[in-house]
């Protein structure tokens, strides 16, 4: 264990850096598949990527509980000392994310009947979407899989690690793409099967390198996964618990944010597109802050394991300071050169227009989602999951409201303000169970 005057800003942006970037390579694999399918297919055949893209995102965040509750319980039980349960940690993570996974195949028509019935495509677009469903969820086990191993990996603040895992992915995944997509010409088909064997090979490579890692303190002789350990009842259901109220306040979040897209529909085609745009800029803003809140989760956890108060406070104050300077550098870039990438990012004259004219909330919203950002991190790391649920809660209700008052007299600026006092809401209803997570801490210094 680092003594807390360790925790310089240096060694702060050392764990964070690999972190940014490898959220930064994410996107990347959607643009090479719009790039490839762009030149290769059809109008039909964009379309049908765009949906098989859309529903397994929606799918796999809902599950996204297998990463952040992973990382929480794994710094945690890092910050003790207590190796074997790190490992039962994994072990538990991999039995849901497996069983999940499985369950998802063998569930497969009637998800498919109802997603499908839920979207509103064309004939031909929605044909090619169900051949990519059909190949692309094989790959479920595999992408939960994942999502447990890079929770374990944050949770040890192993960042240059995650970063190797999800430049191997991403990288593999636009190769394969190419090839079975562009070469063998296999087209939409050809995008979800380089995914999926992505996907599986990711799993083979994260998994040795933490194999790899937990043997090295293992005592020899001992079960790597002691099935009492694994299996104790009471953590299982603290695991669960844990899990549950993270994907209520997942769904929370992702409803949060589309209603803001639909809401943003009744104001126009324009108005729309202009909203989707600046929505990517407040994306590209996110990779960065939440590398701070992924070093964060990390720090916290481990310090709450080992009862090291003061490590804590250290922790959560200097994140939360870089966070802060970060946030506010890229609001600056986005108010004074956002028209750049929005010009990159669209050529039609009145989406321009219209985004530029909104680049402020846009900014602003950059500039206040720092704390919520950081709050979460911390929350995660203590795994104070009921706490984020009710926080995710609260904070959705006080955007629902805003959003009533506001709207009428003020139209589309009065839905940016509202998502606006949302994200300030998500922190400020976090913060106000940030006293008693603290006052959980039994220091031992």
């Amino acid at each position: 264990m680092r003594n807390p005057e360790s925790i310089t800003y240096r060694y702060l942006i050392s764990k964070a850096w690999p972190i940014i970037l490898a959220n930064a390579a994410v996107p990347l694999l959607g643009l090479v598949d719009t790039a490839v399918i762009g030149n290769i297919g059809s109008v039909e055949d964009l379309g049908a990527i765009a949906f098989g893209a859309l529903i397994f995102s929606f799918v796999y965040w809902s599950f996204g509980f297998l990463r952040m509750g992973t990382t929480g319980f794994t710094a945690q039980a890092a910050g003790a000392g207590d190796e074997i349960e790190v490992r039962a940690v994994l072990g538990r993570a991999l039995l849901m994310a497996v069983g999940i996974g499985t369950l998802l195949i063998l569930l497969q028509w009637p998800i498919r009947l109802i997603v499908f019935l839920l979207l509103d495509g064309t004939d031909a677009v929605e044909i090619l979407a169900s051949d990519y469903f059909r190949i692309r969820i094989w790959g479920a086990p595999a992408t939960l899989t994942n999502f447990a191993l890079m929770g374990l990996l944050i949770g040890l603040g192993l960042g240059k690690s995650v970063l190797l895992v999800q430049l191997f992915l991403n990288g593999l995944n636009i190769v394969l793409d190419v090839w079975f997509a562009a070469v063998l010409k296999l087209g939409v088909a050809g995008i979800a099967l380089g995914t999926v064997v992505a996907e599986w090979l990711t799993v083979a490579l994260a998994g040795y390198l933490i194999f790899r890692k937990l043997q090295q303190n293992k005592i020899p002789n001992e079960s790597f996964w002691p099935k009492a350990r694994v299996l104790d009842k009471p953590m299982l259901m603290k695991t669960l618990s844990a899990n549950a109220d993270i994907m209520i306040r997942t769904l929370l979040l992702v409803f949060s944010f589309a209603f803001f897209v639909n809401q943003s529909a009744r104001f126009g085609d324009v108005l729309l597109a202009a909203n989707h745009i600046l929505l990517q800029l407040i994306s590209f803003a996110a990779f960065f802050l939440d590398g701070y809140a992924f070093v964060v989760e990390a720090i916290t956890g481990t310090a709450i394991g080992a009862g090291k108060l003061v490590r804590f406070d250290l922790a959560v104050r200097r994140t939360s300071t870089l966070a802060l300077v970060t946030a506010i550098g890229l609001a600056i870039l986005t108010w004074v050169w956002g028209h750049l990438a929005v010009g990159l990012l669209t050529d039609i004259t009145e989406v321009r227009s219209a985004a530029v004219d909104m680049l402020f909330f846009a900014a602003l919203y950059i500039a206040c989602s720092f704390a919520a950002f950081q709050l979460d991190g911390v929350f995660i790391g203590a795994s104070f999951t009921r706490e984020m649920r009710n926080a995710a809660t609260l904070s959705l209700l006080v955007f629902l409201l805003v959003w009533w008052l506001l709207e009428r007299a003020l139209g589309i600026n009065g839905l940016w303000w509202a998502m606006i006092i949302y994200v300030v809401a998500r922190a400020g209803a976090l913060l106000m169970y940030f006293p008693s997570l603290r006052n959980s801490i039994t220091s031992v210094n």
